[in-house]
């Protein structure tokens, strides 16, 4: 965590309550602002350049934070859920006292709007990242111009769990052995997370293991953010009442998240409105990021101006 801190004092960060965070942006202050919150461990770098690039040239301020616990954002000192329990939540959401919920993460995404002076944002969130982009929502409606959601899900608990490999695959991103063990371990699951298509390793965010695990090894930040995912519960009955334009976008072969999550999520958001994406797994591909910009992009120019 020392180097970790080192390169925080000479990083754009803002401060919580909670501690710092880290963050970066492209693009214009006069432009509409899109905030990108990602996924279960990942960092900013995990954000193809592709997608990024492809917003900002759209017209768009891009703004890319890594979550608590995770790149170069603050640490949590309370000790992580142990594997077992991670494990047994996935049927009974009870059996982990997560260290922060996911409704505590999105509160991170405020205080950056907050640093920012941005009255509010569109909201892109893929995976754990499209969760904590609905409690933005939820909690803090009049923020949120859209929610742009891929690969998401409601939290529930009917929605199919993955198979055993995949769940095994999940369970070696949460270990911390030598550096050529953890690479190699990482690759093997976005591999699998990827789905049978596209290599994740070639064309996916496999490609940028290597990348930050050298900026930032953080395991026990996993660990703790599974937990706030896999106590969360169904969200159902609080996403009923959303009023947030929403759009969802999922793989036909996500072997992680059911693709079912996002048609739970079409059925129980009033206003929204749902692409699947045929040979998608759980990831960015570049082969798709057009597809992906394309319906990101058109989402949010269907919605009103805001600045």
């Amino acid at each position: 965590m020392s180097e970790i801190l080192a390169k925080l004092n000479s990083m754009p960060t803002f401060h919580t309550p909670q501690g710092s965070i880290y963050f970066e942006q492209r693009g214009s202050r006069a432009d509409p602002p899109i905030v990108m919150i990602h996924g279960l461990g990942c960092q900013i770098v995990h954000w193809p350049e592709s997608l990024i690039e492809g917003l900002r040239s759209e017209g768009f301020r891009v703004v890319m934070m890594d979550n608590r616990d995770a790149g170069l954002s603050f640490d949590v000192e309370q000790s992580p859920p142990e594997i077992a329990k991670l494990i047994e939540a996935m049927d009974d959401p009870t059996a982990v006292d997560p260290s922060y919920s996911l409704a505590d993460m999105a509160e991170d995404v405020v205080h950056l709007l907050d640093h920012l002076g941005q009255s509010g944002a569109h909201l892109v969130g893929v995976s754990m990242g499209g969760m904590i982009a609905q409690y933005v929502a939820l909690n803090h409606a009049k923020r949120v111009f859209s929610l742009s959601l891929l690969m998401s899900s409601t939290g529930n608990p009917e929605i199919p769990t993955p198979a055993p490999e995949v769940v095994g695959a999940l369970g070696t991103t949460v270990v911390s052995p030598t550096r050529e063990e953890s690479i190699e371990a990482a690759r093997a699951a976005n591999r699998i997370f990827g789905g049978p298509y596209f290599d994740s390793c070639e064309v996916g965010i496999g490609r940028f293991v290597e990348t930050a695990y050298d900026r930032a090894s953080r395991p026990y930040g996993v660990r703790r953010q599974l937990g706030a995912i896999l106590s969360d519960g169904d969200r159902r009955a609080q996403l009923a009442t959303l009023k947030t334009p929403t759009l969802m976008v999922h793989g036909d072969q996500d072997p992680l998240v059911d693709k079912c999550g996002s048609i739970d999520l079409a059925e129980t958001i009033p206003n929204s409105r749902l692409r699947i994406i045929e040979k998608l797994g759980h990831d960015l591909p570049e082969p798709i990021i057009p597809t992906i910009l394309q319906e990101i992009v058109t989402h949010i120019r269907n919605q009103p101006v805001a600045r």
